[in-house]
């Protein structure tokens, strides 16, 4: 089977063979002038139209590997994820012998879409707001660090929204933002050491954090009240999200989405589609 040729790497070859004397007679500097000279120029145009034009990067980067961390701050990944990877997508290019101009990202881009647009045709249009928690235990920037871990044991809660005045999001605090901050490598029971760390202190200078905005996780992931439940479970199945803030048009908390919201929402539209 013949492998496809770019048409001008074709028409270049056969250019010395057919000008005869006029091209032959420049020697080695044809490959120079004018064929480097226009690859360089095809190839500046070619990246200002992907880049400028086409607001895409060209060419492309390589995949850089990541490196391994410690096991202590290492992710696990699941090995079954929603979705597919990069294997499986050379293994169904080799399956089906052709060459497609494009990076791996783009590709993915375009597969994932055509399962979301499937899904949301299947499922119907099921969005965030049908299936959040409206009623909402929030922290404030200046809520103290005792006061944010009450609420959030008298309720029962793993994490809890950080809002502003306006109601909108600027971060999220969970149990882990609590335990961070303490020393477990002296010899002291943990119990005393996490009083002492959310203790208001009486002093009128600190040591330690003191409110809840200096212990949240800033970068926050949010959706919108319109965002089909369909991108939520790349959200909380591939990058772990437990639970995700809503959020409405001008930005402002209306609710929380967790995984039990969500697996409930797919079990029972699952039951209405079998009935």
């Amino acid at each position: 089977m013949f492998a496809p040729t770019h048409p001008p790497a074709a028409a270049t070859s056969l250019t010395p063979t057919m000008a005869e004397t006029s091209i032959t007679s420049l020697g080695y500097s044809f490959v120079l002038v004018p064929v480097a000279i226009n690859v360089v120029i095809l190839l500046i145009l070619a990246m200002k139209i992907n880049r400028w034009i086409m607001t895409r990067d060209y060419p492309s980067p390589l995949p850089v590997k990541k490196k391994k961390t410690d096991q202590q701050h290492a992710v696990t990944v699941p090995s079954h994820q929603v979705g597919f990877s990069e294997q499986d997508i050379d293994l169904a290019l080799a399956d089906n012998d052709v060459f497609i101009d494009m990076t791996h990202a783009e590709l993915s881009h375009i597969l994932t879409q055509v399962e979301k647009y499937a899904f949301k045709r299947l499922k119907g249009q099921l969005l965030c707001a049908d299936i959040m928690i409206k009623q909402i235990v929030t922290a404030e920037y200046g809520t103290e660090v005792e006061e944010a871990w009450e609420i959030m044991r008298c309720n029962k809660l793993k994490a809890m929204p950080v809002i502003d005045k306006a109601r909108r999001v600027i971060g999220i605090i969970t149990w882990n933002d609590f335990f961070k901050f303490i020393d477990l490598s002296i010899y002291e029971s943990f119990q005393d050491k996490f009083r002492r760390f959310i203790r208001r202190t009486a002093d009128i200078t600190a040591k330690k954090p003191e409110s809840v905005g200096f212990i949240m996780t800033s970068s926050v992931i949010t959706v919108t009240d319109t965002t089909h439940i369909v991108d939520l479970i790349t959200l909380m199945s591939n990058q772990g999200h437990r639970q995700i803030p809503v959020v409405n048009s001008e930005q402002r908390l209306v609710g929380m989405v967790y995984q039990s919201n969500l697996i409930a929402a797919l079990y029972n539209e699952e039951l209405a589609h079998k009935m």
